[in-house]
């Protein structure tokens, strides 16, 4: 008897240490709770009923991970047990639950299978006997085993009636809003949370914005894991409402233009310009401060209209410019157009320009419910306030350089800067001057709207380098393999460095702007000077003149027998070349891609394509010198972009002693205190005397 209620108390003590472990396991569970769906009941009956493991996991759980990994498996069974077991007891189901938590695998028979009592009977000659002498025959042979094998199997049915039961109960299918780690692999929903990915609709927005490299910025998700939560969304599309697109199966450069295009359709909601469904009510077809139609000196009837025409009137692309973009979408663009697609070649200014228009439209039709012909002074002062910090974030603000084709793609980057802000309200003034001039609106509601000015220079001189800097990143580039990419980014270097040029301006160069200038003496100066000089259309479409060394000149010279051109300059065979062309030795390094870019020696690079490049190379630099030992620097350097050679030719000229005023008209600046920033000769004069000072304390 003491032994026997030894045993009990331990059975007890076993029990009370087990259920407490199932009661923190459960306080656990509710903070990231998962949710089950049909899979899980189906993946748990494919179980009890045989089949085998790994066959049921990559049938039903695939999306969890591999069915090789034994740790995942065996910890993804007991927490599915434990839900279900859960469930039963919320429907005081204490046996049901007790049921569910047993492993039916463990008490297979060992022995063979049992034959039936026709088959029995048949070869042991017994067909004459009735069939209760068959049947005492049989249990006398097989009588343990048949006992077994019974109860098993009613255990089986128990259990299969347990899950029907809790199927109907706790299933459900994933919804839209439905968090991540609701029904994804907690590996897996952690890394999507850590960049901000929260909900299954966000997932499915990440996809189809970023295409097929969608990964690519999420740590510890590789291809195999994105695959798996990709075909787990395919399968689950229909309960989501929501599909992933074709376009993600294909590499960025295979997909045709108008199918992008399809990935967000037209809405009245948060979309590009382009994209934009403005109802007509809100349309300002019938604005309160619209002039009559007859008296207007645009056509527009409504104010997105207006705003394209006002578009139009500023500087836009030159035709070359727009041929140089035309031929950059060759081989993705079937011919499909639209009437709206000349906002495809915009210049920068109208880009600038567009931003600004399309964010105050956006804001007035969604936020504020009016027409921008309907503003007034009180709307324009609460929207000068949204742009310090647009909310909700979720709907305005999003990563910067997404596609306006994205569903990513977003109006906003986060809360303007002053300077930001004192910019749009530029625009937008412009914008109503533009209609009050054309007659469209009887008055400017943005007039005496101000944005209070920093004490602080709008320009970041810190973004350059320093004069060690400048010739270690000249002697990486000396290093690079000689290749027609290699040359294209040693004259590029020099080319910024010595004229302070924009990155697109540089880009827009033609080896034709150059002209050879003779200066002889005169009574002011008796030196006899000649150069090289550039012509630049710059902001605005201003002309100024760049001198540009001989020795950049030089690069340029070998640059242009590499792309099978005339290395003088002025040769007419050059007419029409850009400074900075494709790849020449395309045919050589890449055959497959020859026929699609073409093998014109004269065509130039999109701004990004340099961009690309130049921030490449910065950052093999700073991988460089960090292994020398240099933190700092090598961190500078990976930051580096293209305007910091335009930053460090002004600073390093003007340290040189090249007056400011001729800096000014080099780089273009509109205000001579804009050039005035990298004037840093006294604050080093006066850090050099504290730190003299502080030596000596």
């Amino acid at each position: 008897m003491r032994l026997r209620a030894s045993h009990k108390r331990k059975r007890r003590a076993r029990a009370w240490l087990h259920a407490r472990r199932r009661g923190m396991n459960a306080q656990v569970a509710n903070v990231r709770t998962r949710k089950l769906g049909i899979a899980h009941f189906a993946f748990m009956r494919a179980l009890v009923q045989g089949i085998a493991l790994r066959e049921a996991w990559d049938r039903y759980l695939q999306v969890e991970g591999l069915a090789t990994d034994l740790r995942l498996v065996k910890g993804t069974i007991d927490w599915i047990r434990d839900a279900f077991a859960a469930a039963a007891r919320r429907e005081s189901r204490h046996g049901t639950a007790r049921l569910i938590l047993m492993d039916v695998r463990r008490l297979a028979d060992p022995e063979p299978v049992l034959p039936s009592l026709e088959d029995f009977a048949a070869e042991r000659g017994l067909d004459d006997f009735s069939e209760a002498e068959q049947i005492e025959a049989f249990e006398a042979e097989f009588g343990k085993a048949n006992v077994r094998q019974g109860r098993r199997a009613k255990l089986i049915a128990r259990q299969l009636d347990a899950l029907r039961w809790l199927e109907q109960l706790v299933a459900q299918p994933p919804r839209a809003g439905d968090a991540v780690a609701a029904w994804l692999n907690p590996n897996v929903s952690g890394r999507l949370e850590a960049v901000g990915i929260f909900t299954l609709d966000q997932l499915v927005e990440r996809i189809n914005g970023v295409g097929r490299n969608w990964t690519a910025s999420i740590r510890g998700l590789g291809t195999a894991k994105a695959a798996r939560v990709q075909r787990w969304l395919t399968e689950h599309q229909n309960s989501l409402g929501l599909a992933i697109g074709g376009h993600v199966a294909l590499a960025r450069g295979k997909v045709f233009r108008h199918e992008l295009q399809k990935v967000v359709e037209p809405a009245t909601d948060v979309r590009p310009l382009e994209k934009l469904l403005v109802p007509a009510e809100l349309d300002g077809r019938a604005g309160v401060y619209r002039r009559p139609h007859a008296q207007c000196l645009m056509t527009a009837r409504n104010d997105y209209e207006a705003i394209l025409t006002w578009l139009r009137s500023k500087n836009g692309a030159s035709p070359a410019q727009q041929a140089q973009a035309k031929a950059k979408r060759r081989g993705r663009d079937l011919g499909v157009e639209s009437a709206l697609d000349w906002l495809t070649t915009l210049s920068h200014t109208q880009r600038a320009y567009r931003k600004e228009a399309e964010r105050f439209l956006l804001w007035a039709v969604i936020e504020r419910r009016k027409p921008l012909s309907s503003m007034t002074t009180e709307d324009c002062t609460a929207y000068r306030d949204f742009l310090g910090d647009p909310q909700p974030r979720s709907r305005w603000c999003g990563q910067r350089n997404r596609e306006r084709w994205s569903p990513l793609w977003r109006p906003f980057e986060g809360p303007l800067s002053a300077a930001a802000q004192r910019h749009a309200l530029t625009v937008l003034k412009n914008l109503y001057a533009y209609w009050v001039d054309k007659n469209y609106l009887m008055g400017n509601p943005w007039s005496g709207i101000t944005v209070p000015r920093s004490a602080l220079p709008k320009m970041n001189t810190g973004r350059s380098f320093t004069m060690a800097q400048w010739q270690f990143i000249c002697e990486q580039a000396d290093m690079q393999r000689e290749r027609s990419t290699s040359q294209r980014l040693k004259l590029a270097l020099s080319l910024l460095y010595a004229t302070g040029l924009r990155l697109s301006e540089a880009v827009a160069a033609k080896v034709d702007h150059l002209q050879w200038v003779e200066y002889p003496p005169d009574s002011e100066d008796a030196e006899h000077v000649e150069g090289w000089l550039l012509n630049v259309v710059g902001k605005g479409q201003k002309l100024r003149q760049v001198p540009v060394p001989v020795d950049v000149v030089g690069l340029l010279a070998d640059y242009l027998i590499a792309r099978g051109l005339d290395p003088d300059p002025e040769a007419g065979v050059n007419q029409g070349a850009y400074l900075l062309g494709k790849a020449a030795d395309l045919e050589a390094v890449a055959p497959s891609l020859q026929e699609r870019h073409g093998d014109d020696p004269k065509h130039g690079i999109a701004a990004n394509t340099l961009y690309d490049q130049l921030k490449r190379f910065f950052e093999e630099c700073g991988r460089v010198l960090d292994s020398l030992g240099d933190a700092k620097g090598a961190d500078r350097l990976r930051r580096a972009s293209t305007h910091w050679m335009r930053h460090t030719h002004a600073s390093h000229a003007i340290a040189r002693g090249t007056p400011v005023q001729i800096e000014k008209e080099i780089l273009g600046h509109a205000s001579l205190a804009t050039t005035s920033v990298y004037v840093t000769t006294e604050e080093k004069r006066r850090m050099k005397a504290m730190s003299k000072f502080w030596g000596q304390s």
